[in-house]
């Protein structure tokens, strides 16, 4: 386990109530994020997101991606379900960090591509570890999940962690002319499943 649970409150949000749980990273002390709905215990699959952190577009409304669009979605998703779960995984920018992130909207701002503008900096295209989400679900006691998920590595990561995944429910939103190539590298680049929507 490469986590542990230290703390939980109540979110009241526009969706309704959640449980928001706080998890710290052993060896780092960094930490993440769990939005809770509803009685997730059963044997019932739980509808859930893993979402990565990305605070230009949760936050701050970019247009560059589809990460809002995606956050606000399966937040009234899981509502809606009336159960689930939306784990924010605190890797900004596919594991690089809000600064080279910005750094590589320079690049992209240059011509780019997303892919492209990582490996320049020295990264790989995508650095997230998302074994800490199979650790969060195991803490929040749920092994069997229907993803809210277009990105093929979060289901066979989870997977190989023992988590099962009985659905992939796609989450296609957002596509606007400023981010249009950018989810056709992540497509074509890091298979993303995206149909043009």
């Amino acid at each position: 386990m490469q986590l542990t649970r230290v703390a939980e409150a109540k979110l009241p949000t526009q969706w309704g109530e959640f449980l928001m749980v706080g998890f710290e990273e052993i060896s780092t002390q960094k930490d993440h994020v769990a939005l809770v709905f509803g009685d997730i215990s059963g044997d019932t699959p739980v509808l859930t997101r893993v979402h990565s952190e990305c605070l230009t577009g949760d936050a701050l409304f970019s247009l560059r991606c589809d990460c809002g669009f995606q956050l606000e979605s399966a937040l009234d998703a899981i509502a809606k379900e009336g159960r689930g779960i939306l784990l924010y995984h605190r890797q900004e920018g596919r594991g690089i960090g809000l600064i080279n992130k910005i750094k590589a909207y320079a690049l992209q701002d240059k011509g780019y591509d997303t892919v492209e503008a990582n490996e320049a900096l020295g990264f790989a295209p995508d650095q997230r570890n998302f074994s800490f989400c199979a650790d969060m679900l195991t803490l929040l006691g749920v092994d069997k999940i229907r993803l809210l998920t277009n990105n093929p590595k979060k289901v066979s990561v989870l997977s190989e962690a023992g988590i099962k995944i009985t659905e992939r429910v796609p989450l296609q939103v957002g596509r606007n002319p400023k981010n249009s190539h950018y989810l056709d590298t992540k497509a074509a680049k890091l298979g993303h499943l995206l149909g043009r929507s």
